[in-house]
């Protein structure tokens, strides 16, 4: 499939929701009364991530959670009683099998918070089943799932936010439109950082999945795999460390780092790189991890102006010193008359000259500008009001799999922009896809 354009994406599914609609007949509501009908949706994946998608969309009005979806049922009475019970609110559904969900005509929409291989195909299951989408990053796995998403997503006509939450933060939308409108001058190249403290998780031998855990349905797409424990018998895995396992994750570059490439993309307005050059290694403990700890990785893009535009992202997991504004995360812009610093989701800073004379500042951010934007969007069915589009999420999430890919077989990638593959590189396309296991397969034809 050759690239595609955000515009040609918004212009597909309007052309496309004529055809959908026999396909999406009596699956959900797809005709909305106003602004304040309310959206029914389901939660699929309810620790980590999932609880602040519990936590928002409780919160926003006329929006009902009244499914919570699960693999580990151990989940559902705490969750329930902590979101629903404390606060007198009617107790949702619980299930553990996403396409009984799927079946469900009272579910409006899904929101994904699952580990990261499952999120690819919940969307397109969404999609074909008539349900919205809200997934969070990365929204795949590799990069042949996210051509499938943006495909689904026109075809069904389905509004899909992807959970890059710093695109509806007012904070950093001001300081993109600074950024673009000229205040540092020509911008030609945006640096990444991510430190997050990420401790030894020890070493792991086969067990048994506790009681409650559907571990079949745990792995889905990924071929299937012991349980992995570590000498008490609990999981070292799940549910968490899952990140830096190569059948589950993409380790931090597509956990955190994915914001950070997300927001250095927007500023530079680039899509895929026309060569990437990356490395990477476990370093510190000698654990159970599988994917690297540390990396450093570099990009190159033609921007809209058809010169070089340059990117790059480090990953470390322990002490280290401040770079972006903060020790976390961040991503740093830089131009002719000065840069600016992007130390979060929310909020910039800009200085210009080699004085670093700060000129502009502001900070607005909260997680549930995005929520709310999904929530607006699927009531609207505006797709180009979409803050963080299937083909955007695609985009980002693509570059933490090339840059892992090119760590992988170390050697500097040259990617056909239009097939998005790497040129004359077997071994290295064949990292951008998986072989899936049956009944999970992401098909061919959405």
């Amino acid at each position: 499939m050759d690239s595609i354009t955000r515009r040609s994406f918004i212009k597909t599914s309007a052309v496309g929701a004529g055809a959908a609609a026999s396909v999406l007949v009596g699956t959900s509501k797809t005709a909305w009364a106003g602004a304040n009908d309310r959206v029914r949706v389901a939660v699929v994946g309810i620790n980590g991530r999932g609880r602040s998608h519990l936590g928002a969309y409780t919160r926003l009005d006329n929006v009902d959670v009244v499914t919570l979806c699960d693999v580990d049922a151990r989940l559902f009475n705490s969750r329930t009683k902590e979101f629903f019970s404390r606060a007198g609110k009617p107790e949702p559904k619980t299930e553990q099998d996403i396409r009984k969900v799927l079946e469900d005509k009272d579910v409006d929409a899904i929101s994904i918070a699952t580990p990261n291989h499952w999120h690819s195909l919940a969307t397109i299951w969404a999609c074909q089943a008539g349900k919205d989408v809200y997934v969070e990053k990365p929204m795949t796995h590799n990069i042949f799932e996210g051509k499938k998403v943006v495909e689904a997503a026109a075809k069904y006509n389905r509004v899909v936010q992807h959970g890059t939450q710093l695109r509806s933060n007012p904070g950093f939308q001001e300081g993109i439109r600074e950024l673009k409108n000229g205040l540092i001058g020509e911008v030609y190249m945006a640096r990444c950082v991510c430190y997050k403290w990420r401790p030894s998780i020890g070493k792991g031998q086969p067990g048994q999945p506790p009681e409650g855990l559907d571990w079949d349905l745990w792995q889905g797409p990924a071929q299937e795999e012991p349980f992995m424990v570590n000498d008490k018998g609990e999981g070292i895995y799940v549910h968490y460390f899952w990140h830096w396992v190569w059948a589950y994750g993409n380790g931090d570059i597509g956990n955190q780092g994915v914001h950070q490439l997300d927001a250095a993309r927007w500023g530079l307005g680039v899509n895929v790189p026309y060569r990437v050059s990356s490395m990477g290694g476990l370093f510190l403990w000698d654990d159970a991890k599988e994917i690297y700890n540390v990396s450093s990785s570099s990009f190159m893009f033609k921007g809209e102006d058809g010169k070089d535009k340059m990117m790059t992202l480090e990953v470390r997991p322990w002490c280290t010193n401040d770079e972006a504004g903060g020790t976390s995360f961040g991503v740093i812009f830089y131009g002719s008359e000065g840069w600016m610093t992007f130390p979060g989701y929310g909020s910039y800073k800009a200085y210009h000259g080699k004085d670093n004379e700060l000129v502009k500042e502001a900070s607005d951010g909260d997680d549930r500008y995005h929520y709310q934007n999904f929530i607006d969007c699927v009531r609207s069915r505006d797709l180009g009001k979409v803050n963080a589009p299937p083909i955007e999420g695609h985009y980002s999430s693509a570059l933490s799999h090339y840059a892992l890919t090119g760590a992988r077989v170390n050697r500097v990638l040259e990617i056909d922009t239009e097939k998005e593959q790497v040129k004359n590189d077997d071994e290295a396309n064949a990292m951008l896809t998986r072989v899936y296991r049956e009944p999970f397969v992401v098909p061919e034809v959405v």
